[in-house]
This record gives C-alpha cells, structure tokens and sequence, in this order.
C-alpha cells in the first residue's frame, strides 16, 4: 500500500464521501476521564466495525471538559483495541513540540499499528495564551506559529531520516524509524504516518496546495471560513509524490438521537459549554437540565444561535440530509464527524444512528 491508497478512503454504504470520527473525549458534569477514555474505546471500535476510515483524537490543554491533552497516548491505546481503522491526531499543535518528539512519537504509532497511522498537525495552541506559554517555555507564542512551515520541514526530515550530510541533525534519528532499516542486520519497515496539515483558515490550506499534502478544515468552529479554504487549497495544490491530486476532509460537529427533542437539549448544552470556554470559563460539559434552566444574556443567546446554526443534529434522517447537503456544497472528499454531548452513551448511538442512515456495513 503506497501512501496516496492511505490518504484516500472509498464511501461506504450510501454515504456521499468517506465518514470518520473526530473525537476531543468530552467529559460530561458527574463523569469521570476515566468514562470518557472508556467511551473512545467503545466509539473507535463502533467505528471499525461500521465502516468509518479513520478515528483521530484532537489535542487541547487546560481544558476540565476535553481530556485529549495527550493525543499519543490515547492513540497508543486505542491501537491495542482495534485491528483496522486508521487512528491519528487531529491534531497535534507542532508549535507545543519539538519535532523529534511527535517523529519518535508517531515512528513508535506506527510500530504499534503498521499502516494506519496518521498525523495530522496545526499551528495554532489548542489552549488559551498562558497555557500555550507554560507548553513551549517561552512568552514569545508567534514565533512558534510564524515558524511553523519550517518546524513542518524539520519533522518531515526527522521522519524520512534525511537530513543532508553536515546539516547540524544529520547524526540524530527518530527511533522507531527508517534508520533501522539501514542499520546492520536492520528489517524495520521504511514506512512512516502521511502527514496531514489542519487549519481553520487560508494559510495551512495554502500550505497544505503548495505542499501536495492533504487538508483538513475545521468546519465545525469555522463554518464561514470552509468554501474559501477549499478554493484556497484546490487552487494553490501542486502534485507531489504524496498526492497527484487534492484531497479535503473538513471537521462537522454532528450529533443523530431517537428523539430530535433530546438532540436539541444535548446540543444546547454542549453550546453552552463553548460559551463558557469563549468567555474565560471552561468546564465540564453540563447537563441539558443545567442548560435549560441557564440564563443566556442576549449576546450569550445570538452567540448559541450562531454556534447551533452549524451542528447537523436531529433524528438519524435529519443529520443524513444535513451532511449530504454539506457534502455537496463543499465537495469535501471525506466528513469527519465530532460528536457533543453530556452523554457519552448518547455520542455512542449518534455514530450507530449515522451509520445506519447510511447502510454502512456491519463487521
């Protein structure tokens, strides 16, 4: 399986793209990290079974309602219980890292599960300012973000192990990684994760065209951004040996339950929960009780408007229409879908309902 066969992923059931899952391992008031890392289990395995490409795990910090701080390590776990489905992150915020760090992180991803691992990677903190400061070591936060296509660069050599004679990392190597192929006596495989770029704006799409690298937009918090970044990316793509053509999936906050009422009060809470974070306040997800008998100040309540206008949820049929609306506006080639809600259980049936809607196949 060259690269390019890994990147793409082939529509299953009736589903107008491939389906994914976006998961930040939200944990609901009353619940436990532990719950919540035992529901990605349970969801990564859902997925596998149904029919869904791949399962990436986002990385944010200092945030009590998200326990993805630590994307390798849950995907380390999630490998250990599944066999097939593609596991990444989406992603890790390189500016945090240093690169060799993510290269010997994902060079070990990929010994773990051969072949279906990927990287995805973004620029921006995935934290609020002092978090992002504490993460790097140093004050100075944009010259990690302005830096980051060179940060990029140094990772990709980390992972090929081909930095030029003389350059100052020539002698260093990730491990696991291609030097063990060279190495006397060496039979570790060359290969390594394909390299995704995320954004949620024009440079990474940017980027990501010049690179011949596929793209991921986060459609699900910057809906009015997604069709210029897909032009962006489509226009300034040039093949490479990673891809001779563009290849897009965007982020979709999503959620499908037996009982559209229920979807509403799930969906207000997990707003309200932005609103929260958005003003300095970020905690558990609450309960659509908690949410219902919440206060909105106006300026709360055109903020929910707005946030809610861009959550496909309903009844499995209603979310079904909304991605094959969302689909065909945007000519996406893949949906990676995130669920939000207090329940765990309730994200669960939400990937079941989906894959239903669609016919996707059962394992």
């Amino acid at each position: 399986m060259n690269e390019t066969d890994e990147i793409r992923g082939r529509a299953q059931g009736t589903a107008p793209a491939p389906l994914s899952v976006l998961d930040l391992v939200t944990v609901g008031a009353g619940r436990t990290a532990t719950e919540a890392l035992r529901t990605s289990v349970e969801i990564s395995r859902l997925a596998e079974s149904r029919g869904y490409h791949r399962y990436w795990v986002a990385e944010h910090h200092s945030m009590p309602g998200v326990a993805s701080s630590s994307p390798a390590v849950i995907l380390a776990h999630l490998a250990a219980h599944t066999t097939r489905i593609r596991l990444g992150s989406g992603g890790v915020m390189l500016p945090n890292h240093a690169p060799l760090v993510i290269a010997e992180q994902f060079g070990t991803l990929e010994a773990l599960a051969p072949g279906r691992v990927d990287l995805g990677l973004g620029r921006a903190p995935g934290t609020d300012g002092a978090t992002a400061a504490a993460l790097r070591r140093t004050d100075r936060l944009n010259e990690g973000a302005d830096d980051f296509p060179e940060q990029l660069a140094e990772l990709t050599r980390f992972l090929d192990d081909d930095f030029p004679s003389g350059h100052r990392y020539a002698r260093i190597h990730a491990v696991p990684g291609p030097i063990q192929s060279t190495s006397p006596g060496g039979v570790q495989s060359p290969h390594r994760p394909p390299v995704w770029l995320l954004g949620s704006s024009g440079f990474s799409a940017r980027l990501a065209g010049s690179l011949g690298l596929p793209f991921a937009f986060a459609h699900h918090f910057s809906a009015q951004n997604t069709i210029p970044a897909l032009d962006l990316y489509r226009q300034s793509f040039r093949s490479s040996a990673v891809l001779d053509a563009p290849y897009a999936l965007i982020g979709v906050s999503a959620l499908a339950t037996d009982d559209e009422r229920e979807a509403r009060r799930q969906v207000l809470a997990a707003a309200l929960n932005m609103v929260r974070l958005r003003t300095g306040r970020p905690g558990l997800v609450p309960t659509p009780e908690e949410a219902e008998a919440y206060e909105f100040s106006p300026m709360e309540r055109e903020f929910i408007d707005t946030w809610n206008s861009n959550v496909i949820h309903g009844t499995a049929d209603e979310v079904r229409s909304g991605l094959d609306d969302l689909q065909k506006r945007t000519g996406a080639d893949e949906l990676m879908l995130t669920s939000h809600a207090h329940s765990g259980d309730l994200r669960l049936r939400s990937y079941e309902l989906i894959a239903d809607a669609y016919g996707l196949p059962r394992a």
